[in-house]
């Protein structure tokens, strides 16, 4: 296997929930049967999980608050947070690593209101 392009870049679930969607739409069809199967089971996920009401501009807005907290978070647990956006401080604890030793407890009690402010409809924990 050759490397055709060493830069990468990380995916949020919405957006590999619309380059699907895209796929999907795309009258072209490759001959896997399978790759369809994939598609289909993996949008079926996708649409049940908070991606489905995100978008671009939340996400960004997001992520730009985040940045202006300055927490010092990866931008892997920042994939997290947009992926499963937390409802409490036992949450972020599971999706931020040495979060007690890192993030003060205002810190994380803004997360939480960053988070409750642009992803609205994330389920609750009460759910």
């Amino acid at each position: 296997m050759e490397i055709s392009n060493p830069c990468f870049s990380v995916l949020s679930n919405y957006e590999v929930m619309e380059s699907l969607k895209t796929l999907k739409d795309t009258k072209k069809k490759y001959g896997l049967r399978n790759l369809a199967t994939i598609t289909y089971e993996t949008l079926q996920f996708l649409e049940d999980s908070p991606c489905k009401q995100q978008s671009r501009e939340t996400i960004h807005a997001f992520l730009t608050e985040v940045k202006a907290l300055n927490c010092k978070l990866t931008t892997t647990e920042c994939l997290m947070m947009v992926n499963d956006p937390p409802t409490s401080a036992l949450h972020i604890q599971l999706l931020i690593e040495d979060s007690e030793e890192r993030l003060t407890e205002d810190q994380v009690n803004e997360l939480l209101q960053i988070v409750a402010k642009h992803f609205p409809n994330a389920p609750s924990e009460n759910n």
